[in-house]
């Protein structure tokens, strides 16, 4: 999870550096294009002594619901969009502490689509957490701009990004899942590229390429490390990412983090532990309860 959350800021970092010249849709586009080439060569690699790898391949990532995924990308793009504009025009320390905030809407979002049941504390917790994103995004001051507005935007947007990959994963596989969202991310992302298209020169291929690389490692190494441990335990080392950028920040922009951010970051961050290890907790009751039916006491 260090690794990864390490990844994710470098990701953000190259993206900020990047943005200097290119425009948001076209670093969107190698972002993905980049993490494809990668993605396919994980996944193709293990298959390569078989004697039919192409066909063996196809078949590992094989899905029933395709139909359901282009809008699930759609929606995928929106939010890579919002973020990575986030990034270009905010500071980096508001932009990462904006997104953050994402498993507060995925809280609502699992209410509205998957009809689960949340109850006082959680929503206590989803509560403190607007609390931090409206001190953070201040529409209450003359400080306000409608361009944190944007990251917020990218918040919500992964959110239900999240809660349409837990219905997936009822019936695909994470490998399957994540290469049919790069298949579709790459054109998705190529047709507005083209009206903004500007062509990389020296320097910029360097920040688009590491871009791709280290956006695609820290989500591999994302996925494993919830596969390893608790998400409850793992959630406060991936908010490393925050002082991470922010020391970028300060160290590459010239950019000072500002009383209301830090405030709201640190209340958002809080809400977002307690979400986490509410979750885990009831998990593992649910779990419970599913071996004591399965495995009734012997009288």
């Amino acid at each position: 999870m260090l690794a990864s959350t390490f990844g994710f800021g470098l990701m953000a970092i190259f993206i900020r550096l990047a943005s200097a010249r290119m425009p948001t849709w076209e670093i969107a586009f190698f972002r993905v294009a980049f993490g494809f080439i990668i993605l396919l060569t994980l996944l193709f690699w293990p298959l390569r002594a078989q004697g039919r790898p192409v066909h063996a391949f196809l078949a590992s990532v094989h899905t029933e619901q395709l139909p359901r995924y282009p809008v699930r990308c759609a929606i995928g793009v929106a939010a890579m969009f919002c973020g990575f504009w986030a990034i270009a025009h905010l500071p980096l320390a508001q932009a990462i502490a904006l997104n953050y905030s994402s498993p507060i809407f995925v809280t609502i979002a699992a209410i509205l689509m998957l009809g689960e049941r949340v109850r006082a504390r959680r929503w206590a917790a989803v509560i403190v957490g607007f609390i931090g994103v409206l001190v953070i995004v201040r529409p209450y001051s003359q400080a306000f701009s409608a361009q944190s507005l944007v990251a917020v935007a990218a918040a919500i947007l992964s959110a239900l990004v999240a809660v349409q990959i837990k219905q997936l994963s009822a019936v695909d596989k994470a490998d399957t899942i994540v290469f049919w969202t790069y298949a579709l991310w790459v054109p998705m992302t190529l047709l507005p590229t083209l009206f903004v298209w500007r062509t990389p020169l020296g320097i910029d291929w360097l920040w688009l390429a590491m871009a791709g690389l280290m956006g695609t490692a820290g989500q591999l190494l994302w996925t494993r490390a919830l596969k390893l441990g608790e998400l409850s335990a793992l959630t406060p080392i991936s908010f490393t990412q925050l002082p991470v950028v922010t020391f970028a920040g300060w160290l590459l922009f010239d950019e000072l983090v500002d009383t209301p951010t830090m405030l709201g970051a640190g209340i958002i961050l809080a809400s977002t532990f307690y979400i986490a290890r509410r979750e885990s907790l009831l998990a593992k009751q649910a779990a419970s309860q599913a071996v004591s039916k399965d495995n009734p006491p012997v009288v």
